[in-house]
């Protein structure tokens, strides 16, 4: 057993899975005497052309309430999957993956980047177009905050390790979708959609809309603003901007929309002001009745996935003109407001 407790949840869930899922060690995030495995825990069809969801959390390690909803998550999806008949149905169809912990060392020392400094969500090789000073990505030196590495240099072996997987996944399916967890920004959860690297619209504009629209009529009340991420800053070197573009260019018939879960931890420092002392307190729920809250608040939204990517006829096809009528509302609400 590893001494990061969010592995030590995953290890234990992987040996009470039995063939409930599939589980595999992507790489090892190494540095000196330490060493930990990055794991993806996988449920449902094994059929490459499946729908996939996939979660993901621990690319900052400072953000560790981001690994911990994404075990969260696994968890509740593996006593599901033990006792209810429909979710059991569901995965005969969809896959559901999970790797919450990216970034071990990163959660294991309360850091943003990996070992070797590196921010693992500045560092594909994407150029942004007027990146956000200094948050938008570097490359002085690792002891900056927001660090790419290296010009020139491989990706990082924790940001190989995602991409690999990911790119294994949606290779071939009929739809995916990822969910990327973060916290760190804002007062409100937020649902973000490419691109970082710039506030152009990104090709599936209509797909994402008739997502939100979707989510809008079948949980009215909800609480996430649904939005580009460009609007709030633009990065170099975004993982998913990276994903999303090797995959337009490989299939234009399979879809993709990278999702990033953006948890609004402003209001946790709002409500106990002293955590900001603190180097996790502006990332994380450090009360213990707000962290448990949060642990069991993205249930629903998962569940909801789980069925949008199983039921694509809902609102993934469309004609034409449907299709031309969903970019023009998309337009109207994200980029020319009136």
């Amino acid at each position: 057993m590893s001494s990061l407790p969010e592995i030590q949840q995953i290890e234990k869930r992987i040996q009470t899975l039995g063939a409930l899922a599939r589980s595999e060690v992507l790489a090892y995030s190494e540095q000196g005497s330490l060493r930990f495995p990055i794991y993806k825990i996988s449920f449902g069809s094994e059929d490459p052309q499946a729908p996939v969801l996939g979660f993901i959390g621990g690319v900052h390690g400072l953000e560790r309430i981001g690994a911990q909803v994404c075990v969260a998550l696994m968890n509740s999806l593996s006593e599901l999957a033990l006792w209810d008949e429909t979710l059991q149905k569901t995965l005969q169809k969809v896959r559901i993956f999970f790797i919450p912990t990216v970034n071990p060392i990163g959660i294991y020392k309360k850091t943003r980047s990996n070992p070797q400094g590196v921010d693992l969500m500045r560092n594909a090789p994407v150029e942004a177009e007027n990146p956000a000073r200094w948050v938008g990505g570097h490359r002085f030196s690792n002891q900056i905050p927001w660090y790419r590495g290296p010009l020139g240099a491989a990706m990082e072996i924790e940001s190989q390790a995602l991409i690999s997987a990911v790119e294994k996944e949606i290779a071939r399916s009929s739809l995916a979708i990822t969910v990327d967890v973060h916290s760190g920004f804002g007062f409100q959860d937020r649902l973000w959609f490419p691109y970082a690297k710039t506030v152009k619209p990104f090709p599936d504009l209509p797909l994402m809309y008739s997502l939100k629209e979707l989510l809008d009529r079948t949980y009215p009340h909800h609480f996430y603003r649904v939005e580009p991420q460009a609007q709030s800053y633009t990065t170099h070197g975004d993982l998913w901007d990276y994903l999303y573009d090797q995959h337009l260019g490989r299939d234009r018939q399979n879809k993709y929309l990278p999702l990033c879960l953006e948890m609004g931890s402003w209001m946790w420092v709002k409500k106990n002001p002293w955590q900001i002392f603190r180097a996790e307190g502006p990332f994380n729920p450090l009360i213990g009745h707000r962290h448990q809250r949060t642990l069991r608040r993205h249930n629903t939204l998962m569940e909801f996935l789980i069925r949008a990517v199983a039921s694509s006829q809902a609102w993934a096809q469309f004609p034409k003109d449907k299709e031309e009528e969903l970019h023009r509302k998309a337009k109207e609400l994200w980029y020319d407001p009136v």
